[in-house]
């Protein structure tokens, strides 16, 4: 729990920074002053309303016990062996099998699956990815992976404003046009880099956790396997509009190669897989 706090207290701290940078290329020293004033009530924003905006993002639509009976039933069981509070349940109309978690706290947690991959899985297979999800929700990585996926948009937003309306130094002169175009090209990646030092290992600990609550982690396994094929195929659109929320994702929904495979923010699915595995054999 205190290292999860610590955690969030360095991603905040750092994307603040990177405001200022920001800020400082647009306007100088007052610039900077302005965009970490922006970054701080953009945290504190954040805080209290990133759960909303990503379902928002995803048009996620809450159901309950009578609307999806299967699909709250198996969450409610679930957070019961988890000792969580029953989260909000929630369905996106996507064909791409995935889903993820979010909220700040146990006792204002959602977690959300695709319409694909309740199609796709079977029961043992759709609970031990809703068990992996609650995982998170009780490690509390939910606020972490919500509050970075705003914070990183909100970047993105700042450096393409950098880049096409350029900055002012503190004589008012024209900063240096390459220098806003590396300043858009660089300051998202910097907030993706932040997103990635600590997403990869909170996957592996979900999955251990997760089976652990569903008490079923080959069949975790085997919905991890169905997800990394399926999802290859079949594009996301909210989540390419919104690629800074991938990282909430139990499976990259990404289609891009290249730059997306050298910067991941997921482990490689085989070695997930394999993990399992051991776990499954008692090795874990």
């Amino acid at each position: 729990m205190t290292f999860n706090w610590f955690k969030t207290t360095l991603l905040m701290a750092a994307i603040v920074a990177l405001f200022g940078v920001i800020g400082a290329m647009i306007g100088g020293k007052s610039g900077m002053l302005l965009a970490l004033l922006f970054g701080g009530a953009m945290n504190v924003f954040a805080y209290w309303n990133s759960d909303k905006m990503v379902l928002r993002m995803y048009n996620a639509q809450e159901v309950d016990a009578q609307s999806a009976p299967e699909l709250y039933g198996m969450v409610a069981e679930l957070a019961g062996r988890a000792g969580l509070p029953m989260p909000r349940v929630y369905v996106i109309h996507e064909d791409q099998p995935n889903a993820f978690a979010t909220g700040r706290d146990p006792e204002h947690a959602a977690v959300a699956a695709t319409t694909g991959i309740m199609r796709m899985l079977d029961y043992r297979e759709l609970r031990g990815v809703m068990a992996h999800e609650l995982a998170h929700v009780r490690h509390r990585d939910t606020l972490i992976s919500t509050i970075s996926a705003t914070m990183a948009g909100a970047i993105s937003a700042l450096a393409n404003f950098a880049m096409f309306f350029g900055g002012r130094d503190e004589e008012g002169r024209a900063v240096n046009p390459i220098a806003g175009i590396l300043v858009a090209l660089l300051a998202p990646l910097a907030a993706s880099l932040i997103q990635m030092a600590i997403s990869r290992a909170r996957e592996f600990e979900a999955d251990r956790c997760g089976a652990e609550i569903s008490g079923e982690p080959l069949a975790l396994a085997a919905a991890l396997r169905k997800i990394e094929y399926y999802a290859q195929g079949l594009p996301m659109p909210a989540a390419e509009a919104h690629p800074e929320t991938a990282q909430m994702m139990i499976i990259n929904p990404l289609s891009g190669g290249g730059m997306d495979s050298l910067f991941r923010t997921h482990p490689h699915t085989e070695e997930r897989i394999a993990r399992l595995n051991e776990m499954a054999r008692g090795g874990v």
